[in-house]
Formats: C-alpha cells, structure tokens, sequence
C-alpha cells in the first residue's frame, strides 16, 4: 500500500483468492500462484500465507527484492524471481534467501557462478527462452551455447526450463500459441539430450484454462487467481467459468448538491447540465489511482444504481449524477469496483471504461488502504485492516 489519508477503501474477500487457487489447480498438474507486485494489489503477505495454508508449494514474486519479501512470509515455499537478478545486492540475496531466478542471459550465469562460490552454496536457475514475446530472455537458438555454458559452471544447477506465452489469452491468435510451444519443446529436448534434468513451465491463467496439452511440469496463473478471466469478453468467455471477484473498492459520497440547466461541472467545463440535476461529490479522484482518463466516463454505484460519472475527475473528488437517486445524501458508500444490492460493476467493467486491461486496475486501486475478509470457523466474515 501506497496511498494513504483517503477516503479510499480496497476489500480483499481472501476465501475468493482460495476459491480461484483450487478452481485452478483442478485443471492443472502443478500451480505455481504468480502473485507478482503485491499480488496484483491484492497484498502479497496476506495472499501468500492463505494459498500456502491451501497448499501451494511454489510461488513466483517479480523482482528479487520481491521474492525475499515472499520467502519471509512463507520460509518453506519455493520462489522464483520473475525478472532476475540486476544489482550485486540482488545477487546476495538470491544466495541467502535460497531463491530460484530467471535467468535470461549468460551474464547472469556468470555472475551468479561468482555468487555461489563466494557462498559455497551452488545456485539454481530457471532458463528464461524467449519463444515468441520478444522482452526478457535467451534466443531459441542458443539453446546449445546455454548448455555448452552451464557445463562450465561448478555452482550454478539448472532446474528449469521457461517461456511465456504472448496471444493465449486471443482465441484468434490459437496458432501462434502452437508455434511458441513448438519452440519451446525444441529448446527442451536440446537441454535434456545434453544431460540437464530441467523442468518445464510455460503456461499462465489462459494457457493453463485453454491449453491443456501445453501444461507441462509447472503452470503459473496470475490474473485468474484474483477472479478476472483472460477471455472475458472472448468467444471463449466461458472457460473462466466459476472464477470469483476478490477485490472491491469502495469510498463515500461527501456532498450532494443541485445544480440547474447551464451550470457547468468540474474544470475545463467538459459537462454542462441541460436540465436540474442532482450530483454527488465522490472521494476518490486520480491521487487515488482512479485515472483521469475515466473523465466522463462509466459509472459508480450509489444506493444499488449505478450512477455516470460527469465531468473531470479532479484529484481527490469526482461528481456523478445521482438524479435517479433522490435519497442519496452525504455519507452513502459508493462501490467504485464491486457489487452493491443487485448492481455491479465488474473489473472489466471499469478496464472498459479507463481504456485498459484488467491487471492495472487491480494494481492501481489496490495501492489504497486494504481491509481483509476472513472465514472463522462459524463462517462469518472477519474484517481485518491490513498488517
């Protein structure tokens, strides 16, 4: 959490994420939870302690400074560093915290031979390829310079072998999953015709929900655990059938107040009234990472309606129209993200509206302050503030 002295409130229902653990694993051989910045803005220490409890062994953080956070919080998991290791302290501290790096270069390699004989502790890696994605990772076909490489090194061990997949979450982009899993296979029957017992991970959420065939040894779903479908909206919506909501973000109406025919709202006088109407001053605004970009656009939920949003969103307040909710009044929660009565509005809902993707949403809004629901054992929720 980031932001702080708001009117802001992100709920994480913790049961949801478990829920989507096990939805997901019953279609997998071995889920490994991405919970990568924060676990999506979900909380990474709160996320991490529930799907260990539910039985995930291993885990994927992003950087390395990440990942020793991770390893803190649940010493017995086995982690891997998304990004790798870029600084000499990241280098130690992949060493000390008995952490699993991807490794995309034989820069890497070396330096992380160097760390394990300073530390007599011989260092695993997940080779990184790069099959199709183009970011971080070695070309397909240095795969026997990796392996001519790792025969050169005393404390460095291989143990995986990893890509990831850039259309899976398109339907209509089926082919070029094949041609990437093509390449990857390619890369791992070198590695092991040269001796190296490497396990293998390709998938995340929509190759794990889609593509049972290229499951391999490992599968690592990230936006999936926290309830958004990689194929909302897709010819294939219905495989993200039973995923469930974990995040809602809340916050309250400060001011409602009338304005007549011609009054103009917010700066810039984007919005200017063609009738009476009664508006409602939110607390929330882009200090708040509800974007600008959301000026004029979608809605909020107020009383069970959903209310447009009018005007510039300012940095802490936002107006919408609540003519068609006569009894809003200063003080009624209004759900930004989330369900209120019968109504709701769903992330991607909002992603729709901001003009992006499901996983900045989650990770914007979930830098404001948290509050958690758990189970008891009577199966009443218990809310806890975060820390």
């Amino acid at each position: 959490m980031s932001i702080e002295y708001n009117h802001v409130r992100v709920h994480i229902d913790v049961d949801a994420v478990v829920h989507n653990y096990r939805l997901l694993s019953g279609q997998g051989t071995c889920v490994a939870p991405v919970i990568k910045s924060d676990a999506y803005g979900h909380g990474l220490p709160e996320v991490a302690c529930a799907l260990h409890q539910a039985g995930a062994q291993i885990m994927a953080a992003g950087t390395v400074g990440e990942a020793v956070r991770l390893k803190k919080c649940v010493p017995q998991l086995e982690v891997f560093s998304l990004l790798g290791p870029l600084s000499p302290a990241e280098y130690r501290a992949i060493g000390e915290h008995d952490i699993v790096p991807f490794v995309s270069s034989f820069e890497q390699l070396l330096d992380l031979e160097h760390q394990g004989r300073r530390s007599g502790v011989p260092v695993q890696v997940a080779l990184k390829f790069d099959t199709g994605m183009s970011r971080l990772g070695f070309d397909v076909d240095q795969a026997v310079a990796v392996a001519s490489s790792l025969d050169g090194l005393e404390h460095v061990r291989a143990a995986w072998v990893c890509s990831h997949l850039a259309t899976a979450d398109d339907p209509d982009q089926a082919g070029f999953v094949r041609e990437q899993h093509e390449r990857f296979v390619a890369v791992l029957k070198t590695l092991r015709s040269r001796g190296f017992g490497v396990r293998a991970s390709l998938v995340n959420s929509a190759g794990l929900l889609a593509y049972p065939d290229l499951h391999h040894d490992l599968q690592r779903p990230g936006i999936a655990l926290y309830g958004a479908s990689p194929y909302a909206g897709t010819a294939w919506a219905a495989k993200g059938k039973g995923l469930r909501p974990c995040m809602e973000v809340c916050t309250s109406l400060l001011q409602v107040r009338a304005i007549r025919a011609g009054q103009s709202v917010s700066y810039g006088r984007t919005f200017t009234a063609t009738k009476p109407m009664r508006i409602g001053i939110v607390g929330i605004g882009y200090a708040d990472n509800y974007s600008r970009g959301l000026s004029g656009q979608g809605y909020m939920l107020v009383q069970g309606q959903r209310v447009p949003v009018l005007g510039r969103v300012c940095m802490q307040m936002t107006a919408v129209d609540v003519s068609a909710v006569p009894r809003a009044c200063a003080g009624d929660e209004v759900v930004v993200l989330g369900r209120q009565g019968h109504a709701s509005i769903s992330v991607e809902d909002l992603a729709q509206w901001w003009g992006t993707i499901s996983y900045e949403v989650f990770c914007v809004l979930g830098q404001n302050p948290r509050v958690y629901s758990r189970r008891e054992e009577s199966g009443m929720f218990m809310e806890q503030p975060e820390g």
